[in-house]
């Protein structure tokens, strides 16, 4: 078969494939090449390749997103320390360092790293569950958080630094959500309390499961104060203006941006009118106020040290490291991918793995917790017009205006207002029933595992909420690898309506061979009928990559099928009633009634490896097991064709295991590529002057003189590998001699 018709097959050459060496895998893939070393070096600081090009463009958008995060920072980070079980102050710490770190290590333009809701309550949880067996350090929890963060940020650095970013794409969708939505219900349900103003909240635990918040605040919900009116007003009035400003843009187009900036400063105004009726209220009131206030906080930087990391505080914290190194990952990387398709530009995960692990890893010298990317102030950079990471630099200038400026207005911030900011930032991250919904119809198996992780986090805990859904996603991952089924295909002719409502009525020139399933599993229309493969041939396709999880699954279910429909090679292989299996059916002895002659014998097996990437030792043993099996069954050696193997690696492995080729195969039907051989093929013709030469030819009518070679598309060393089903099919027919003319 020639790949290109229009040209005059030449005779074909003989072709032998350089076999797949392991010095050459080693060498491609594991020892790196100076090139590859000076490119990793390169990668390790993303800011090289664009900050000599910085302009004042770029300076203006950078200008305007940074202090439009930075007036939405300073509250939020002040809100989530709090989370932390820590000072207000430690949240603006982890604010500065995350906007003033990042911008060297970024690949994305839009991500803010600072203190975010869930990473915080992870971090509150964790100081709870450790500090009773760390009294020593029960007045400075922040040096535990310290601690946790240079752990954390080591971990997410070795990965990035090996390159395993990858490893966050096993973790799906539905988990992430799942994870967003039961933290999301987890926070806000433990501020309400504080939001009511709630006296009897020392009365219960607010970081118990969710359920039990729940019900504790409405058992003591008549203990609520006058801080309900500041929480519950305030929360409004955040919705208020995020509603209007929404249907605002809506209504007037051409001012939505005005409209954005105004729904983005919600939080300050709100924060600054509500401080300043708390400063009227309580000014002559400060040792009692009137309603729960923020109270002092120190100006600069009171906690720069360094970081104490040692044995006692990593064993007390050390179970909930992975549950807090999921947190950092999931965070960051799925937010910086989501704005990075948005936005059309590309993330490395790898690199903003460093990133974060820098930043966590630094971040405690100036008293920082541990932090991560964040959603809120993400999206609000991106709606800004932020240009370049450096805006995170003009964040961080607000941030230390803020620490050494701001902080007597702070006092008088109502606690029950930071908890309204709280609970607004997370709610956008539930899952709306949209979302659910699309769940439902894509994949109703991951629609329970998202409920079930979201369960798990309201009953339980955000932690066991994470490994719910985690787990359940890994588990469904591996059934579907291992319960992976072939199909047995055959042929059916299709035509290209196109051409053929054109005009063109010679149908061998529209024509193709598509190889669909038997059993029509893949959807199409149940009138056409497949023609299936001439007696004892079949055809069997994998689905999957053929590893050892699925290995036995895949050969089971194929010789089960194949088994079903031929009849033994002989009445009985083992010759006498001793040596026969005691689970083979049957009569007591066996005649020649007792074989369906009605059935084909055995004589060839075509495996369509289109769809596998890789095998492994388990599953080419698997093959060469299936082989001797079904040649006993067949009483005599059947021919195996495999059609669309991939890669070298999985042809080596299958000549290693005696595929590829047999006593009878020989070469004579094989595809070939017809290809140019002029006098010199290694000059191009594409100059101006080959071009105007050859015009010159064209309308003096002389010819370009050029040959043609068909040169064989596989290794002619191995007749039984084909290019794909239709040459396989051919190839086992000639074999057989089902068509003499091959």
């Amino acid at each position: 078969m020639a790949a290109s018709s229009d040209l005059a097959p030449a005779p074909s050459v003989e072709y032998f494939e350089p076999r797949a060496s392991t010095k050459q895998w080693l060498k491609d893939n594991i020892v790196p090449s100076k090139e590859k070393t000076v490119n990793y070096a390169k990668s390790l600081f993303p800011i090289a390749t664009w900050i000599y090009r910085y302009n004042w463009t770029w300076f203006l958008g950078d200008m305007v997103a940074g202090l439009t995060v930075g007036v939405v920072v300073i509250p939020q980070g002040m809100a989530y320390a709090k989370l932390a079980q820590l000072p207000p102050e430690f949240g603006l710490y982890s604010s500065f360092v995350g906007c003033a770190l990042y911008f060297m290590f970024a690949t994305s333009k839009d991500i803010t790293i600072g203190p975010v809701a869930v990473m915080s309550t992870l971090m509150g949880n964790i100081l709870n569950d450790v500090l009773p067996h760390l009294p020593e350090y029960k007045d400075t929890p922040w040096l535990v958080a310290g601690c946790m963060s240079v752990v954390l940020g080591c971990i997410v650095t070795a990965l990035g630094l090996l390159r395993l970013g990858f490893i966050v794409d096993f973790i799906p969708l539905p988990a992430i959500a799942a994870f967003m939505t039961g933290s999301a219900l987890n926070i806000a349900m433990g501020q309400i309390p504080t939001l009511m103003g709630n006296n009897s909240v020392k009365a219960y635990n607010t970081r118990a499961p969710t359920y039990l918040v729940f019900g504790n605040f409405f058992k003591y919900i008549k203990s609520c104060n006058i801080n309900a009116a500041v929480g519950l007003s305030a929360l409004f009035v955040l919705y208020l203006i995020r509603w209007g400003c929404k249907a605002g843009g809506k209504r007037w187009p051409q001012k939505e941006r005005i409209f954005f900036f105004l729904s983005t400063l919600r939080t300050a105004f709100v924060i600054l009118l509500y401080t300043l009726i708390s400063y009227l209220v309580n000014r002559n009131h400060r040792a009692k106020p009137k309603f729960s206030i923020l109270g002092n906080v120190p100006k600069g930087f009171q906690h720069i040290d360094v970081p104490h990391v040692n044995s006692t505080i990593l064993s007390a914290v050390s179970g909930h490291i992975p549950a807090a190194i999921i947190v950092l990952i999931i965070e960051h990387i799925s937010i910086s991918k989501s704005f990075g398709r948005i936005n059309n530009y590309t993330i490395n995960p790898n690199q903003e793995l460093i990133a974060i692990g820098i930043t966590n890893i630094f971040g405690p010298f100036f008293g920082a917790y541990p932090a991560t990317g964040s959603f809120s102030r993400t999206a609000i950079k991106a709606k800004a017009g932020v240009r370049t990471p450096l805006a995170g630099v003009i964040t961080a200038v607000m941030v230390v205006f803020a620490i050494y400026v701001l902080p007597p207005v702070f006092f008088y911030i109502p606690n029950a207002l930071l908890a309204a900011v709280i609970i607004h930032a997370v709610g956008d991250l539930i899952s709306g029933p949209k979302t659910i919904m699309q769940f439902w119809k894509i994949s109703p198996i991951e629609f329970f595992i998202f409920w079930a992780g979201v369960l798990v986090s309201v009953f339980s805990s955000i932690d066991n909420g994470i490994y719910t859904s985690v787990a359940a996603s890994a588990a469904l991952l591996l059934f579907r690898i291992a319960k992976a089924q072939g199909k047995f295909v055959g042929k059916i002719k299709v035509y290209d309506q196109k051409l053929l409502s054109d005009g063109n009525n010679d149908k061998s020139a529209v024509s193709r061979h598509a190889f669909v399933p038997l059993d029509h599993s893949d959807g199409i229309n149940p009138s056409v009928k497949p023609t299936p493969p001439p007696s004892g041939i079949f055809i069997y396709r994998l689905n999957e990559s053929y590893l050892y999880p699925n290995a036995v699954h895949f050969t089971d279910h194929m010789v089960e099928q194949i088994q079903q429909e031929t009849r033994p090679g002989v009445l009985n292989p083992y010759g006498s009633l001793g040596n026969r299996p005691w689970n083979d059916p049957g009569p007591r002895h066996k005649s020649e009634a007792d074989i369906d002659t009605s059935k084909p014998e055995l004589r060839a097996v075509i495996l369509d490896f289109s769809g596998v990437s890789n095998v492994d030792i388990t599953s080419v043993q698997n093959l060469t097991d299936v082989r001797k099996q079904l040649d006993r069954y067949a009483d005599c050696a059947i021919s195996w064709h495999f059609a669309g193997i991939k890669s070298q690696w999985i042809r080596r492995s299958l000549i290693a295991a005696g595929f590829g080729s047999s006593l009878t195969a020989t070469r004579t039907v094989f595809s070939v590529a017809n290809v140019a051989a002029s006098q010199d093929r290694n000059q191009s013709i594409s100059s101006a002057h080959d071009e105007e030469s050859k015009l010159e030819k064209e309308k003096l009518g002389v010819a370009e003189s050029v040959h043609t070679l068909s040169l064989p598309v596989l290794s002619t060393e191995y007749p039984n590998f084909h290019i794909d089903l239709d040459e396989a099919l051919r190839a086992t027919e000639a074999e057989l001699g089902l068509h003499k003319s091959y």
